[in-house]
C-alpha cells in the first residue's frame, strides 16, 4: 500500500509538473515495469505483482514482456497470441494505470488545495508581517516628517515673521527717508534764499567797509593829531609828578627831620611849643598819612608801634578811599618769592615793586588796633575782582603768625579762597601746614597752606601763555580756578575805624 501511494504522489507530481506519459510493460527477470517519456526524459516504474502460484521462467526462449510467468513453454508458433494477449494485458494495465491516476488526481487536488491555502495563509501572514513591518516603519517616518515638517513650519514662521517686521522697518526707513528728502529739499530751498541774502548783504558789507575803511583813514589822521597831544600833556604831568614827588620827598624829610629834633629835645629835657609826645605815633600806617592831607600813592615812612626802627612801605591812596597799607604786591615777576622762614618773616622786595613786607611787621601793625584786608586779583585778560575782608590780623612767630579772618566779600567768588576758621603760615624751611605732604614743597612760596588749600599769591609767577594748569602758581581759586596762574595781586590793610 505504501508503494501505491509513493508511486500515486510521483506519478501526481508528473501530471502537476505536465510530463507526458507512456506505458509499455516489460518483464526483466520476472518483474514488470513501465515507462513514461517526458520530452527528453524517460521514467521507469515497477509494477505489482498478481497473487497466484506465478514462477519465474528460467529459459530463454519466452518473450522479455511475457507477463505470465508461469505459463507452459510455447512454441514459436504461438508468438502472435502471445503478443495479443501481452497487448491486452497491456491494455489493462494502462487502464488500471489511468484509474490510479484519477483516483490520485482527485486525491491530490484537495490536497494540493489545501497545501496551497496553507501557503497562501502562510505566504499572506508573511506578507501581513511584512507590511506590518513597513506600515510601521511608515508610521516612524511619517512621525519623523511630521516633527521636521513642524520645525520647517516653526522656521517658515519665524522667517515669514521676521520678513514682515523687516519689511515694516523698510517700510518706516523708507517713509523717514522720504520725509528727509522733503526736509533736504526744503533746506536747500532755504539755503539759495540764505545764499542769496547772504550774497546782497556781501555787497552791503562791501559798501560799508568802503567808507569805514574811508573813515578809518579820517580817524588815524585825527588819533595821529591827539596822540601828539597826548605825549605833549604826559611830558608836562611827568614833570609836574616828578615835581610833586620832590615835594613829597623833602616834606617826608622834613618830618623825619622835626621828629629827629623833637626826639634829641625829648632827651635833653627841651619842649617845643604845642609839641606834644603823641605827634611821633601820628604815622602808625597809610590811613594816618591820608588823614593828615598826604593823598598820592607812593612809598611813605610809618611809625609803628613797638618797632624801634621807622618802616617804609607803600600807600595806596586812591583805591576805595585810600590809606591802604600795602603788605604784598605782586606786577612782573621780578622779584623771586621762593624764600625761607626767615626772610618771609622780615620782608625783601621793593615798596615801590614787588615785594613782602614781613610777618613781624604784619603782626606788629595788625597788634596796634583792628584792620580790615583787601585783596586786589588781575587776570591775563585784564579782567579784576576783590575779596575782602572785615577783620583780619595774625599771630606772633610763636604762634607760626597764624592768619586770622572775619566777613568776607567781594567779586573774587562768593566763597573765600583763603581759610577762615585760621591757618598757620608755612615756608620751605618751616612745615606748618595741615597736611601730611610739604605744600610749600609742592606749591612753592611761603603760605597760609592749611591742607593746601585753594589759594596761594606767593606762587611761582608765569608768564602769559604760560599761565594755565600751573597749580604750583599765583591762584585764587574762586576767581579763576585751582590752575590758572594770575598776572597781579595786591594784599593792603587798613584800620577798620578809618
Amino acid at each position: 500500500m505504501t508503494s501505491l501511494l509513493s508511486l500515486a504522489l510521483l506519478v501526481a507530481v508528473l501530471l502537476e509538473a505536465g510530463c507526458s506519459v507512456q506505458r509499455r510493460g516489460a518483464e526483466s527477470g520476472g518483474r514488470r515495469y513501465s515507462r513514461i517519456q517526458h520530452g527528453q526524459c524517460t521514467y521507469t516504474f515497477l509494477l505489482p505483482e498478481q497473487d497466484g502460484n506465478c514462477r519465474e521462467s528460467t529459459t530463454n526462449q519466452y518473450n522479455a514482456n511475457a507477463l505470465q510467468r508461469d505459463a507452459p513453454h510455447v512454441e514459436q508458433d504461438f508468438s502472435s497470441q502471445k503478443l495479443q494477449r501481452l497487448e491486452h494485458v497491456m491494455e489493462n494495465y494502462t487502464q488500471w494505470l489511468q484509474k490510479l491516476e484519477n483516483y490520485i488526481v482527485d486525491n491530490m487536488k484537495s490536497e494540493m488545495a489545501q497545501m496551497q491555502q496553507n501557503a497562501v495563509q502562510n505566504h499572506t501572514a508573511t506578507m501581513l508581517e511584512i507590511g506590518t513591518n513597513l506600515l510601521s516603519q511608515t508610521a516612524e517616518q511619517t512621525r519623523k516628517l511630521t516633527d521636521v515638517e513642524t520645525q520647517v513650519l516653526n522656521q517658515t514662521s519665524r522667517l515669514e515673521i521676521q520678513l514682515l517686521e523687516n519689511s515694516l522697518s523698510t517700510y518706516k526707513l523708507e517713509k523717514q527717508l522720504f520725509q528727509q528728502t522733503q526736509e533736504i529739499l526744503k533746506i536747500h530751498e532755504k539755503n539759495s534764499l540764505l545764499e542769496n541774502k547772504i550774497l546782497e548783504m556781501e555787497d552791503r558789507h562791501k559798501e560799508e567797509l568802503d567808507t569805514i575803511k574811508e573813515e578809518k583813514e579820517s580817524l588815524q589822521t585825527l588819533v595821529s593829531r591827539q596822540s601828539y597831544i597826548i605825549q605833549e600833556l604826559e611830558k608836562q604831568l611827568n614833570k609836574a609828578t616828578n615835581n610833586n614827588t620832590i615835594l613829597q620827598k623833602q616834606q617826608l624829610e622834613l618830618m623825619d627831620t622835626v621828629h629827629n629834633l623833637v626826639s634829641l629835645c625829648s632827651k635833653e629835657g627841651v619842649l617845643l611849643k604845642n609839641g606834644k609826645k603823641e605827634d611821633e605815633k601820628s604815622f602808625r600806617d597809610c590811613g594816618d598819612l591820608y588823614q593828615a592831607g598826604f593823598n598820592k600813592s607812593g612809598v611813605y615812612t610809618i611809625y609803628i608801634n613797638n618797632v624801634s626802627e621807622p618802616k617804609k612801605v607803600y600807600c595806596n591812596m586812591e583805591t576805595a578811599g585810600g590809606g591802604w597799607t600795602i603788605i604784598q604786591h605782586r606786577e612782573d615777576g621780578s622779584v623771586d618769592f621762593q624764600r625761607g622762614w626767615k626772610e618771609y618773616k622780615l620782608g625783601f622786595g621793593s615798596p615801590s615793586g614787588e615785594y613782602w613786607l614781613g610777618n613781624e611787621i604784619i603782626f606788629a601793625i595788625t597788634s596796634q588796633r583792628q584792620y580790615s584786608l583787601r585783596i586786589e586779583l588781575m587776570d591775563w585778560e585784564g579782567n579784576r575782582a576783590y575779596s575782602l575782608y572785615d577783620r583780619f590780623h595774625i599771630g606772633n612767630e610763636k604762634q607760626n603768625y597764624r592768619l586770622y579772618l572775619k566777613g568776607h566779600s567781594g567779586t573774587a567768588g562768593k566763597q573765600s579762597s583763603l581759610i577762615l576758621h585760621g591757618a598757620d603760615f608755612s615756608t620751605k624751611d618751616a612745615d606748618n601746614d595741615n597736611c601730611m605732604c610739604k605744600c610749600a614743597l609742592m606749591l612753592t612760596g611761603g603760605w597760609w597752606f592749611d591742607a593746601c588749600g585753594p589759594s596761594n599769591l606767593n606762587g611761582m609767577y608765569y608768564s602769559a601763555g604760560h599761565n594755565h594748569g600751573k597749580l604750583n602758581g599765583i591762584k585764587w581759586h574762586y576767581f579763576k580756578g585751582p590752575s590758572y596762574s594770575l598776572r597781579a595781586t595786591t594784599m593792603m590793610i587798613r584800620a577798620l575805624d578809618y
